[in-house]
């Protein structure tokens, strides 16, 4: 661990007393770094605790460690499940947040929950717990929390991609929807955790046991969370439209029987076309902290490669995805490049021995650290490996399209769909956008193209 780490846990340890024991980092994200430890007593006996430590120059759109904790606290007497906060502080000088809270059992692993055996009674009751937990949130008194922000859902995204130097047109175009879309709403802002989603719900054979991850949390409309919930990025491989188990009707019935407000389905998708907006911006911002070398990381840098996946399913969302999704013409025979003057192996055989090697590393890996670490690693040789193999046709063929919209390029394109010149040509915009964000898929994730959502 590194310097930071070990000033906040000698800290934990004077106040609350104990030997740390048993650290581990279980993930290292691009706005904080997340720690398990245990805290031995004299007797020996170990209390299980968890570290959120920000990172130096982290990138965060959350309101802060103090506001969290305070968060927590009011979502614990609201009925939440949620993990006691046990210390908050900051570091001095440098003035990072940190936030230790109790480490409670169960699993978060979507995948497991959503197909393993052991996890069936807890997909069956799942529905109604996250509807009764989000209408708990949605009363909790944002007055009653300080330094919670008020958040338009809109205002920051192109600022954020242009701050990033992220281009992306299929963004600009969703961007655009939403804002001319946007659903009238009598329902009052209320607290909204930001990330209610598989992946951040702690989950027992029993079912929802703690919500996680309140980074995001902000006043707004409470039908954000619940669109967030039903958001194809977080369906992992799962049928069910609410967190790949639930289905909308039960998911609002059960909101509104818990004490929600009345959402409509269409609101839904609305805020289920917003969230893939969402999730591609904090794609190109996760991708950031990695590129500025703030956070040097594979799975961040692989991250920036998902933004088409968003981009994909917000055409999915708007009607506009080409029909053609295995075959595209893009990807069209094109007469070969001279040969390279390197000879062998070329770029491509590098690249598939050091897959292999990493599908040895992976089959012996002992933790599920190690073989996450050495999938993410495998799949962004893979990624590189289908860009040598189809990058140059398929940048052609976008040149190509953005042509016969009359637009040299990228940015000129961004520049017409944020001035509002093409809101009457959306359709026909969408519709060629599309089709180079099928051609960036066949290069990121060939296999989101098949899957069921698609």
């Amino acid at each position: 661990m590194d310097a930071a780490t070990d000033a906040v846990l000698a800290r934990v340890q004077g106040k609350l007393g104990g030997t740390v024991a048993g650290l581990r980092r279980l993930s290292g994200g691009a706005s904080r770094v997340t720690s398990a430890f245990d805290l031995e007593g004299p007797d020996g006996a170990r209390r299980p605790l968890i570290l959120q430590l920000d990172r130096h120059g982290g990138v965060s759109e959350g309101p802060g460690v103090a506001t969290e904790a305070g968060l927590l606290r009011c979502a614990a007497a609201a009925g939440v499940p949620v993990a006691d906060v046990v210390d908050v502080g900051t570091l001095p000088g440098d003035g990072r947040g940190w936030l230790v809270v109790e480490r409670l059992e169960g699993e978060t692993i979507p995948r497991r929950i959503l197909r393993d055996p052991e996890w069936a009674d807890a997909r069956g009751v799942l529905t109604e717990q996250c509807a009764a937990a989000l209408a708990s949130i949605h009363r909790i008194d944002p007055a009653g929390v300080e330094g919670l922000p008020p958040r338009d859902p809109l205002r920051d995204f192109g600022a954020l991609l242009d701050g990033l130097g992220e281009v992306r047109p299929a963004l600009e175009l969703g961007i655009r929807w939403l804002d001319a879309n946007r659903p009238p709403s009598t329902r009052r802002a209320t607290t909204v955790h930001g990330d209610f989603r598989m992946g951040n719900l702690l989950v027992g054979p029993d079912g929802l046991r703690a919500v996680l991850d309140w980074e995001l949390a902000h006043v707004g409309d409470p039908a954000e969370d619940l669109g967030w919930l039903c958001a194809r990025s977080w369906r992992f491989g799962g049928t069910g439209r609410v967190g790949g188990f639930g289905a909308l009707p039960a998911l609002l019935g059960a909101y509104a029987a818990a004490g929600g407000a009345h959402v409509d389905e269409r609101d839904i998708a609305w805020w289920e076309a917003y969230a893939a907006v969402k999730w591609a911006v904090i794609c190109a911002l996760q991708a950031s902290a990695h590129l500025s070398g703030t956070v040097r990381s594979v799975e961040l840098a692989a991250i920036g490669r998902r933004i088409c996946e968003s981009e994909w399913d917000l055409f999915i969302l708007l009607g506009m995805a080409p029909p053609d999704r295995a075959s595209p013409s893009s990807t069209a025979a094109a007469p070969p490049p001279a040969p390279p003057p390197f000879g062998r192996p070329t770029a491509a055989e590098l690249i598939e021995a050091v897959r292999e090697r990493l599908d040895v590393e992976l089959r012996d890996a002992g933790g599920d650290r190690e073989r996450f670490e050495a999938r993410v690693t495998r799949n962004a040789l893979g990624i590189a490996e289908r860009e040598l193999r189809l990058g140059r046709v398929i940048t052609a063929a976008h040149a190509q399209r953005l042509h016969g919209l009359g637009f040299e390029d990228d940015v000129s394109i961004r520049a017409a769909l944020r001035s509002g010149s093409l809101d009457e040509r959306l359709g026909d915009v969408g519709a060629r956008l599309a089709e180079s964000t099928r051609d960036q898929l066949l290069v990121a994730n060939p296999a989101y193209l098949e899957s069921p959502a698609a």
